[in-house]
Order: C-alpha cells, then sequence, then structure tokens
C-alpha cells in the first residue's frame, strides 16, 4: 500500500498545506469563539465563552506562526485540536446533538487531519 508522500511529492504538499493549514487554523478560531460566545449568551456559561475564547485565541497564534515557523504552528494547532475533540466528540457521542458537540467534532477531528498532513509537508 502506498503512502501519501509516494502519492503526493513533499514539495507540492508543502505548498498546498500551507495556506489551507493558516486559513483554516483561522476560520476554525472564528467559530470556536463564536461558540463560546453563545455557549455564554444560551447558557450563560463562563467556562464555554473563555475556553471557546482562549482556545480561539491559541488558533489564531498557530495561525500568525505557520508561514515562519510550520513546526510550531503545527504542533500548537494538533494541540488545540485533540483538546477540543477530546472534549466534544464523547459529548457528541452521548447527546447526539449537531450542534455544538457535533459541528465542533467534525471540525476539531478535520483540524486534527489537516494539522498531522501539514506536520508530514513540513519534513
Amino acid at each position: 500500500m502506498a503512502n501519501i508522500l509516494e502519492i503526493i511529492p513533499l514539495g507540492l504538499l508543502a505548498r498546498v498545506m500551507d495556506p489551507i493549514t493558516k486559513w483554516y487554523y483561522f476560520a476554525f478560531a472564528v467559530l470556536t469563539i463564536m461558540g463560546g460566545v453563545m455557549g455564554f449568551v444560551k447558557a450563560r456559561s463562563a467556562i464555554s465563552l473563555w475556553s471557546g475564547f482562549i482556545a480561539g485565541l491559541i488558533l489564531v497564534i498557530a495561525s500568525t506562526f505557520l508561514p515562519d515557523r510550520p513546526i510550531i504552528a503545527g504542533v500548537i494547532g494538533l494541540c488545540v485540536s485533540v483538546l477540543l475533540a477530546g472534549k466534544f466528540v464523547p459529548d457528541y457521542l452521548h447527546k447526539k446533538a449537531f450542534v455544538p458537540a457535533g459541528l465542533m467534532s467534525f471540525l476539531s477531528l478535520a483540524s486534527i487531519v489537516i494539522s498531522i498532513l501539514a506536520l508530514i509537508a513540513v519534513r
């Protein structure tokens, strides 16, 4: 079975993954912050507000680090994505509610895949 490096040349993967990862982290950050605000407005949850804001801010930082420090950005994005997936995937499996748990589960898992591909492209 061929691995991804045999299918896609490493240089092409790097050129494609940089802008994709940068914009995905930024969009994911905005949605995470909006989700925290929505959790605060609907449930008066200060934890949702602060955790959404902090996770979103860290993702924005990862997005800005990406062009100059891709390994640091990829590791930061991967860590935040794993933490968010660890929170929202079990919530979604338990509650079966698409908003917010299903949406955040999907976005987190997609971010994990994108982060791994971006880190592979740096190699």
